[in-house]
């Protein structure tokens, strides 16, 4: 009886330790295909490598900012991985809901040794956020309803002479008083200075003025692929997944225009509050999933490029299309001849202003 009991003891033992070595963390993110892609390139990978270690998907990013404010208020963080936008990124960053990273020694660095600050670049927009993915607004046209010369600028969306007909512009200023700008002549690096003076806004509003008519505003992405699928809209714009599903998976006569496609970033977050443990288990899974080849990963099963530079040059095909999904990434050096980074903070400070001229006009 002396040996059994003391069996049953070293077999409890033995379970209470694999027990405390098991750790759920749970990964926040925005659910669909894009979660789905995650779990793909990431979560799996990483659990098959680290198997104490149970990924728990939650699906409310689009919460992110307002839970992790009530988490942190209750002393009770109960997430430890966020996915959000650069901008949500900002807000929780200067709020101190989310912990600063260094890249450089927190990052992996790329496989010829650039330091991981160096690799990402301009994308790293804020202290505590690690980008993971680019995604843009850029335009689609309907190439049996432009001619027999294709728009090849984002300054024919406004010459309503070449090409009549439709366009759909996105309902909000964000992108839209950029573009007018820029085809209003003013340089890439000066529009935000210009943008935000009155002056600047009178001007972007008085250019799409010139087709405001023949504009059909959209609210959600699925609208402008829609309008574009039924030809109720010559060109229109929307984020350049709805278009590759669009154009590859619908097969519809539709084609990118990539010109001056307005890049914004969607990456990971640790939120502060974490025990030393959670922290270091979340900034391992961190180091993983944004390392070169993950980041390249992610791109066979949606459309959106690699945050990385060094990954570009790794993405292959798409996992069920079995296409070539390079030419369809807004970061391809093919694609991003022109491109537009979103100023997150200038929008930040004026959104509420801009938005009510916006409006206002809208309304005339």
């Amino acid at each position: 009886m002396k040996m059994k009991a003391l069996l049953l003891a070293v077999a409890g033992a033995a379970l209470a330790t694999t027990t405390a070595l098991a750790q759920d963390m749970t990964i926040v993110s925005w659910g669909g295909a894009y979660s789905a892609s995650q779990n793909n390139a990431y979560h799996k990978p990483y659990m098959a490598n680290n198997p104490g270690v149970n990924i728990i998907n939650d699906e409310s990013s689009a919460e992110a900012v307002a839970k992790l404010r009530a988490m942190n208020e209750a002393g009770n963080v109960t997430w430890d991985v966020v996915d959000v936008v650069a901008s949500d990124a900002i807000r929780l960053c200067d709020e101190g809901l989310a912990m600063e990273i260094d890249a450089d020694t927190q990052l992996a660095a790329a496989p010829d040794g650039t330091p991981a600050s160096e690799d990402f670049g301009e994308l790293l927009i804020s202290d505590c956020f690690i980008p993971q993915i680019v995604y843009s607004t850029t335009f689609g046209y309907r190439t049996d309803l432009v001619g027999g010369t294709p728009p090849s600028s984002v300054c024919d969306v406004f010459d309503l002479e070449k090409y009549p007909g439709k366009r759909s512009l996105e309902k909000r200023p964000i992108n839209n008083m950029e573009w007018a700008l820029l085809c209003d002549g003013v340089a890439k690096a000066d529009i935000y200075d210009v943008l935000g003076t009155a002056e600047g806004v009178d001007r972007a509003l008085a250019k799409l003025d010139t087709i405001k008519d023949n504009v059909v505003w959209w609210s959600a992405g699925a609208e402008t692929p829609q309008l574009l699928a039924d030809g109720e809209v010559i060109m229109g714009s929307t984020y350049n997944g709805r278009l590759f599903a669009l154009i590859e998976e619908q097969k519809q006569p539709v084609a990118m225009l990539w010109d001056a496609q307005v890049f914004d970033l969607d990456g990971w977050i640790i939120p502060t509050g974490l025990s030393e443990e959670r922290q270091a288990q979340a900034l391992d899974y961190i180091m993983f999933a944004t390392d070169t080849q993950r980041l390249a990963d992610q791109a066979k099963f949606i459309s959106y490029g690699p945050a990385r530079k060094s990954s570009a040059p790794l993405v292959g095909q798409h996992a069920t299309l079995g296409i070539d999904m390079a030419p369809h990434m807004p970061t391809d050096p093919n694609n991003a001849k022109n491109t537009f980074l979103y100023n997150f903070e200038f929008w930040a400070d004026n959104r509420d202003d801009i938005d009510a001229k916006f409006q206002a006009w809208l309304a005339k």
